[in-house]
């Protein structure tokens, strides 16, 4: 028996043992190579073919099973807005609000260098923060003349945190969650529910909370009068830094001149 072929029958096992699935162990395969060399490469090649067919039909199901997945995270992230615009549509004031709150934190997220995921993640979010309001009674919803009354106030102040437990257990939020529990915080700790301060607030909720105050001015509402596009910017300009993030504030100030919402600086 030739001692060479041995050799290199034993190397090419021990490559295809760690995976190297290379095609040399065909040449030991053909009519001049002597028994059992030949039988053992045979065998070793077919057992080749079929651990890779096996691979390939794992990657189909690995495949087919995130897509599958990421077809009941959007079903589920469709749902859960329907729900909000559901909620919004209980009060004509704001009304797309819930829409136009998303949108535009997805954009200022992008503006700020996110990447796709955590632009994603922060314009679901903006999309979803007031769902905590989904339980909240009518008369929440009913117009007031003045600014709402106390009572109502510290309803409406529950629902970050509300919101937050609705999607505790959609695992696929991830971070999204935390902007909607966090999105009513001030950078000076005079926000609600949990009074954090500056950095301890996520990206994600500081995105928001602009938008959020953005929209909140420009549209009427039973206690005041929407007010222009280049008031409401520099209402914003004027909160931050002591409540807001000036660097979202800004890259919202340049996306609205892009609009031509608001005129160039």
């Amino acid at each position: 028996m030739d001692h060479t072929l041995i050799e290199k029958l034993l190397a090419v096992i021990q490559n295809v043992a760690a995976g190297d699935y290379s095609n040399e162990i065909m040449e030991l395969t053909g009519p001049g190579v002597p028994e059992p060399v030949r039988t053992i490469a045979e065998a070793m090649g077919l057992m080749m073919v079929k651990v890779e067919a096996r691979e390939y039909r794992l990657e189909m199901m690995v495949e087919e099973l995130r897509q599958l997945n990421e077809k009941i995270r959007q079903t589920t992230i469709n749902t859960v807005s329907a729900m909000a615009n559901a909620l919004a549509a209980r009060d004509v004031y704001t009304e797309g609000h819930a829409a136009r709150v998303g949108e535009w934190s997805g954009r200022i997220a992008r503006a700020l260098g996110l990447d796709e995921k955590a632009t994603e993640r922060v314009a679901v979010a903006g999309r979803l923060h007031d769902i905590g309001k989904i339980g909240f009674p009518d008369r929440l919803f009913q117009p007031h003349e003045a600014q709402n009354p106390p009572e109502i106030i510290k309803e409406i102040t529950k629902h970050p945190a509300t919101g937050a437990t609705i999607l505790q257990e959609l695992d696929f939020l991830g971070e999204a969650r935390e902007y909607v529990h966090c999105h009513h915080e001030r950078l000076d700790g005079r926000g609600y529910p949990r009074r954090l301060r500056a950095e301890d607030i996520p990206l994600g909720a500081r995105i928001i909370a602009v938008a959020d105050g953005f929209d909140a001015m420009t549209t009427n509402r039973p206690y005041q009068k929407g007010m222009p596009p280049a008031q409401a910017m520099a209402i914003l300009r004027k909160q931050a830094p002591v409540k807001l993030d000036s660097d979202c504030v800004e890259a919202f100030a340049r996306i609205l001149e892009e609009d031509g919402v608001l005129p160039d600086s």
